[in-house]
């Protein structure tokens, strides 16, 4: 993929990584447009960023990505790179009040969101790039967010295939693989001793124009290149008994 000069649509881009990413590919001379819930959010980035195009919608509900397809299909059909980036982490244990209906929430943002938009925005002539975020959790379980860590499992499973399906297509597929970093996934304050977005976007995007299509910082470097006699390990490390 080429770093510059793209038309990139980068979902739940007003925070965490998803920011991140949107004011490096800003930098790097990419059209820009995000989208997310939270429309407070998305204003204070076109305030700081006049150059960012934004759009309100909440990925859970399948109408709302229709429509985000069809407006993207309708006033940007040039888009050529789709970020599928936005998630939710919840810290839970499987014998709480609750913990089925925040399950299904957490698989529909971070497993069915996906995978509808990818299976939409593939219908855009223009699109030649799909980049998405999964997690070192995809190899080791943190057993605090099960749920979380199984989600991106599965996306990091499908990203293998989707890559294997679509490589005579024209279509690169780019596995973004992060560890903890200092964002509010999950909640305020529980990552704040982890690395900062900024050093990890520096890190990807070296790897990014070396041609890499997983790109891994810090600890998710090991996971991604975990086996058998090492995942025990790290899971141990993950989740001290």
């Amino acid at each position: 993929m080429k770093a510059s000069n793209n038309k990139i649509l980068i979902t739940g881009g007003a925070s965490g990584i998803g920011l991140g990413l949107t004011e490096r590919f800003i930098d790097e001379n990419n059209t820009v447009i995000i989208c997310g819930r939270r429309e407070e959010a998305l204003s204070e980035v076109a305030m700081k960023f006049p150059e960012v195009i934004t759009r309100q919608c909440d990925l859970s509900v399948e109408a709302d990505r229709i429509d985000l397809y069809n407006w993207v299909a309708e006033n940007h059909s040039d888009l050529n790179v789709l970020v599928n980036n936005a998630g939710v982490q919840n810290w839970m244990n499987v014998a709480e009040e609750g913990f089925f209906s925040r399950a299904d929430q957490e698989v529909g943002i971070n497993i069915l969101a996906p995978l509808h938009l990818t299976e939409l925005f593939l219908k855009l002539g223009s699109l030649n790039t799909i980049m998405n975020v999964t997690s070192g959790l995809a190899f080791i379980p943190f057993s605090k967010v099960a749920v979380y860590s199984a989600t991106k499992a599965f996306f990091r499973s499908f990203t293998l295939s989707l890559r294997h399906q679509l490589k005579d297509s024209g279509i690169e597929v780019i596995e973004i693989i992060p560890p903890a970093l200092n964002t509010d996934l999950g909640g305020k304050g529980l990552h704040n001793t982890a690395p900062l977005v900024s050093d990890f976007i520096d890190a990807i995007f070296v790897q990014l124009k070396n041609g890499k299509n997983e790109l891994t910082f810090g600890t998710s470097e090991g996971r991604a290149k975990a086996n058998n006699d090492t995942i025990a390990e790290y899971f141990s490390k993950l989740n001290p008994s």
